[in-house]
């Protein structure tokens, strides 16, 4: 099964959904290349500060080799490692982010959180040169990689304090209206809807042959 696959494990008393990784090829060679690049800049201080000859300006570039070697590491792995978890039961709502290095839990009560909506990528303004033949640069797409690289999720509920909570990056219309379904039949009413759903699922049961 792909990493990518959305899984579902129902429990005596909760529902496990399992996000998987979702990074894409495109952003996955970004975040390789600005890897590189980082690792790169680090390297040529290093190299710059060897022999330790000039003293304290040698000591201080090899320390900020050290750290960039250490941030570039750092954000690789937690970018490339991403994974969530949301686990729901009669009460609450629990998201939990891990990556290799790091693991963070948010928990919800379902009577102190909003209606779930589903935001996607969000308005985005097109490009003058998207759909024309002459895009030789590709700056649309180029456009639609830095939105991706900067995306929180693409579902989210308000909170008590007045915030958005996001999630979900990567889960896209497809994935989140199986989702949003999975999660109703689990919670009942608990679990209130943003009025974009009720088109959205009656969308997805007019396409399905089937009737499914």
């Amino acid at each position: 099964m792909s990493k990518r696959n959305i899984t579902y494990h129902w429990g005596d008393k909760t529902l496990l959904i399992t996000l998987g990784n979702r990074v894409n090829k495109r952003i996955r060679a970004l975040y390789i290349a600005e890897l590189v690049f980082t690792a790169a800049m680090a390297t040529i201080f290093l190299v710059q500060s060897v022999p330790f000859r000039q003293g304290i300006v040698s000591w201080v570039a090899t320390v900020g080799a050290s750290l960039l070697y250490i941030l570039a590491a750092h954000r690789f792995l937690a970018r490339i490692f991403f994974s969530e978890q949301l686990i729901l039961d009669s009460n609450h709502i629990t998201i939990v982010r891990k990556t290799l290095l790091s693991r963070k839990v948010s928990r919800f009560n379902w009577r102190h959180i909003g209606e779930l909506h589903y935001e996607g990528k969000g308005t985005k303004t097109d490009h003058p040169l998207k759909g024309k033949s002459f895009d030789y640069f590709g700056f649309e797409t180029h456009e639609n990689l830095i939105q991706s690289l900067h995306h929180d999720g693409n579902l989210y509920f308000d909170t008590m304090d007045g915030s958005r909570f996001y999630f979900a990056p990567g889960v896209y219309s497809w994935d989140a209206e199986r989702m949003v379904q999975m999660m109703t039949l689990y919670t009942g009413s608990s679990l209130k809807l943003g009025p974009e759903w009720k088109e959205m699922l009656q969308e997805q049961e007019t396409d399905d042959p089937n009737g499914n």
